[in-house]
């Protein structure tokens, strides 16, 4: 039988449960066992697809083309599974299936109630993951913090999940912050107790604590939240702040975690065998050369909405022995004045996706730098659709081009809807979203990077190359190096004389894994390095 694990969250937000359940994937998945991942989110809002990155981070994109919270990627990274629709759901969502449902008659007449039937919903997602995947395991995390009033309806459906597998095959990890008073010199439980209690208070005893913290706990620290948490003593786990992120499975597994979690459900597997992941740390500190890549993007005051960009170019690094340091360059503050300068301590450039018309000239500019420059340039969604702009303004002598995202009314839209494709398009918070094939162009760098005719990629973007300017483009030096099988849509543009200067439409980022970089990030690093 699936077994079900739950990861809730105290005291405050952001204290890692994402980190801590993707750990805990990896170090079943590192025993022998099928693992899958999903989130619960108690917003309102159908999916973060809508969202902006301020408020949000990054929206991670899945195969099947669902837009997802950014916990998911923690999940695919470390677990290293394909994630799907199945695996994140919010409230918005969930209403949005109960509303359907009830306008269809399927409740029979029935008064429609927070429970069973938004309860009965979440559980019925919960458990499909499960079916879907054929998993041994399942961890759900559920987003907030306990005691939020959102968060309710989520804590009843998988306190009822547990009763209906029995304890046997479900368990509750807890994870919650343990403050350091500087005043008294010493940690405090207190806040942990509370938050267990609020926990107890809806029905859920947490087997497993996990506590974070950015300084080792003492002894007297774990035996009073065991005492006054009723958890065995082996059961309360510390979770130190880490300078390496992909440390933590490292660091939980020696508390032992999987141990416990293993015993806890009865499931029999082997030790986990980690000795890649710890080569792969290993190689991780200790670098042994750096290198400097200017993101340039619109929403650099919040790294999180870069996230599998930044990781993707770690990513990179790590494959070739060096440490990536990522400079971050809002696209606002360029300007023809200041970006030669601003840019020219860089060994490489990165402009990401994003939507909008702020900030478009100065990645237009950073585009330019690279071009002329001969830094590796490395365009991704937005960011080859910014590298075709500039292309037809300084190279082509179209002083007006532009997209028809930024200016519905400029006679040269080198990007824009192509004809007929807009028509199937719902525009309300959907895109062109989810894996589609790309077959490459010979002898070009996407060929050199990837090594094959065709591959898979994920888009979420809605705007296309306009196909009017793809003969002037490719008269002039630009490339389309990727298009769609059927030949249609243009996939990716490069200079291929270049080391390295190639813009794609979709996310190549979301793809990446710390022990297995994206080729094309692993080529734009070598390039960046000097090796391209």
């Amino acid at each position: 039988m699936t077994k079900y694990i739950f990861v809730t969250g105290g005291v405050v937000s952001g204290l890692g449960k994402g980190i801590t359940a993707a750990s805990l994937g990896r170090l079943l998945k590192s025993r022998g066992l099928k693992v899958a991942a999903q989130k619960l989110d108690p917003y309102i809002n159908v999916d973060p697809g809508t969202m902006s990155p301020y408020q949000h981070g990054e929206v991670y994109v899945t195969e099947d083309g669902a837009e997802t919270d950014l916990d998911l990627g923690h999940y695919e990274r470390f677990i290293d599974e394909d994630l799907n629709r199945f695996s994140n759901l919010t409230t918005g969502k969930v209403y949005w299936n109960v509303l359907n449902k009830e306008r269809r008659g399927e409740y029979l007449g029935s008064t429609v109630q927070v429970i069973p039937h938004v309860t009965n919903e979440i559980k019925e997602f919960v458990y499909r993951v499960g079916k879907q995947t054929g998993a041994d395991v399942v961890i759900t995390e559920i987003g907030g913090t306990i005691g939020d009033i959102e968060s309710q309806p989520f804590i009843e459906a998988v306190r009822q999940i547990s009763l209906e597998v029995g304890r046997e095959n479900s368990l509750f990890i807890h994870v919650t912050l343990v403050p350091f008073l500087r005043g008294s010199d010493e940690h405090k439980s207190k806040p942990t107790q509370h938050s267990v209690k609020e926990l107890q208070g809806m029905g859920i005893n947490p087997n497993i604590i996990v506590l974070r913290c950015d300084e080792p706990l003492e002894d007297s620290i774990f035996k009073k939240i065991s005492l006054f948490c009723n958890v065995k003593p082996d059961c309360v786990i510390e979770n130190i702040t880490l300078p390496y992120l992909y440390e933590a499975p490292l660091m939980l597994e020696r508390s032992h975690l999987s141990d416990v979690v293993c015993r806890e459900l009865g499931i029999d597997a082997p030790a986990p065998d980690l000795s890649e992941w710890e080569a792969m740390v290993g190689r991780i500190k200790a670098p042994r050369r750096t290198v400097t890549i200017g993101l340039v993007g619109k929403y650099v005051q919040l790294h999180d909405a870069y996230l599998s960009v930044a990781e993707a170019l770690h990513h990179a690094g790590y494959g070739h022995g060096a440490e990536v340091l990522i400079e971050w360059i809002d696209s606002e503050t360029l300007d023809a004045d200041n970006y030669k300068e601003r840019l020219a301590p860089l060994d490489g450039i990165i402009v990401p996706g994003g939507f909008g018309q702020r900030g478009i000239e100065g990645m237009i500019l950073a585009a330019r730098y690279a071009r002329e420059s001969g830094v590796p340039y490395f365009g991704i969604c937005l960011g080859m659709q910014i590298a075709c702009i500039e292309f037809a303004r300084d190279v082509l002598g179209i002083g007006d081009a532009h997209s028809g995202e930024f200016d519905e009314l400029c006679r040269h839209k080198i990007i824009d809807f192509m004809p007929g494709q807009s028509d199937e398009i719902d525009k309300g918070g959907t895109l062109r979203l989810g894996a589609y094939p790309c077959r490459i162009k010979p002898g070009t760098t996407m060929a050199r990077c990837y090594g094959k005719e065709e591959i898979s990629e994920r888009h979420r973007h809605r705007y296309e190359f306009n196909n009017d300017y793809r003969e002037a483009v490719e008269a002039a030096g630009l490339t389309v190096s990727g298009v769609s099988p059927d030949g249609r849509l243009v996939e990716t543009v490069e200079i291929t004389s270049r080391p390295f200067f190639v813009g794609v439409q979709f996310h190549p980022e979301f793809k990446s894994r710390p022990n297995r970089p994206h080729p094309l990030f692993y080529g734009f690093i070598a390039a960046a390095l000097g090796e391209g």
